[in-house]
């Protein structure tokens, strides 16, 4: 395991002392992980793509004046899940924007002709209906959340998550990705991250590179992980995400992480996390499949073969068989896993409620990965 200052001292290494630096994560890797990587069969749902939040980097987000802005209705979400069940998917995942009810009008009148006052309050409902009307497993990406919130959802949701993205509190000056996003405040996200341990919610989070932040701040994001996870115990995966510049956004010229700059935080992120948690980087977004297994990963995160990467459209997701042959080729075996990690499972009275337990059960092997594998 690396200490602080040596994950400082790596930021300008060799390119013999970045190989080293990979090895001794894959070794890590290989030794908590086995030969095993994974991934989850899911469909993606962005119950609403509006957000009082305009990060710099983000196309997902439409504000509500904009012709394609939207809160998907029910019987849509609902289409969607049915149509993922029937393809062989396990997970819905739920991403929204943060809070758009709480800054615009439109948000708030939209919610209302749902019935609905919150967001939050909607979400809980169609987590349920998913629970109740298919077999699929509900995992929640809505944001910050108070600790009622999560309350709330805990009994309908398998697991939830939030992107860290990064500790750094220049981000939100002005000029900065951050800028006037109250939900992106660090220490609101710390907060989420320590309301779900405390709530004994498995959580996925995980930083975003390439957006301004420095090395020396990208690490201390990984270390404020690890030691909320130390707490608790509650962090399943941390995903390293690159950011990839979009048309039309503040950051359309900004420029994005090389290939050595993500190598070398994903092993560093290998040796400074708890060998527990996994690390995953998200396979559509450049396709360097065998860099990244020999950088230390062990999971693929989510894959559709329904929906879009919403928040990354023009990524297209890769298919499984030239994954699992990807996977192969580095020695490793492709298995899909549930939107909640085995070791989680075999503790069902701390991390799920009775509904959300019963389906795990249902739909899960004695290793805790999917009963029916889609791997080919």
């Amino acid at each position: 395991m690396l200490s602080r200052d040596q994950a400082i001292s790596l930021e300008g290494v060799s390119a013999d002392a970045l190989q080293q630096l990979r090895d001794q994560a894959c070794a890590l890797r290989d030794l908590h992980w086995g030969d095993r990587i994974t991934y989850s069969r899911k469909v993606f749902v962005p119950l609403t793509n509006m957000c009082r939040d305009t990060c710099g980097y983000c196309t997902f987000v439409k504000h509500p004046d904009h012709p394609q802005a939207r809160i998907m209705t029910p019987d849509q979400v609902m289409a969607v899940v049915h149509e993922g069940e029937r393809m062989g998917c396990k997970e819905v995942l739920f991403s929204l924007g943060e809070k758009p009810e709480l800054r615009y009008p439109q948000a708030r009148e939209a919610l209302a002709q749902l019935g609905y006052t919150s967001m939050v309050d909607y979400l809980h409902d169609m987590c349920e209906r998913v629970i109740n009307e298919s077999s699929l497993l509900p995992h929640v990406n809505a944001g910050t959340l108070s600790s009622e919130d999560i309350r709330k959802l805990k009994p309908v949701s398998a697991s939830m998550g939030m992107m860290l993205e990064n500790v750094s509190r220049r981000l939100l000056v002005k000029g900065e990705a951050h800028y006037a996003c109250p939900d992106k405040v660090p220490v609101q996200r710390l907060r989420t991250l320590e309301r779900a341990g405390r709530q004994n919610v498995p959580f996925t989070t995980g930083i975003l590179i390439g957006i301004g932040e420095n090395w020396t701040e990208r690490v201390d994001s990984l270390i404020a992980i690890n030691e909320i996870h130390q707490r608790y115990g509650h962090i399943q995966e941390v995903i390293v995400q690159n950011f990839c510049a979009k048309p039309g956004t503040a950051m359309a010229n900004s420029p994005e992480p090389d290939l050595d700059d993500m190598l070398r935080t994903l092993a560093v992120a290998r040796l400074l996390l708890d060998p527990s948690i996994s690390l995953q980087a998200p396979p559509n977004l450049q396709q360097r499949y065998s860099a990244y297994l020999n950088s230390g990963i062990n999971d693929w995160g989510g894959i559709s073969p329904l929906t879009l990467d919403h928040i990354n459209p023009e990524k297209a997701w890769p298919q499984i068989a030239q994954l699992a042959t990807a996977t192969a080729a580095c020695g490793h075996r492709l298995q899909e896993r549930l939107a909640v990690y085995p070791q989680y499972q075999n503790l069902p009275e701390r991390y799920f409620l009775p509904r959300v337990a019963e389906r795990v059960e249902q739909i899960a092997r004695v290793d805790g990965l999917a009963s029916v594998q889609y791997c080919q």
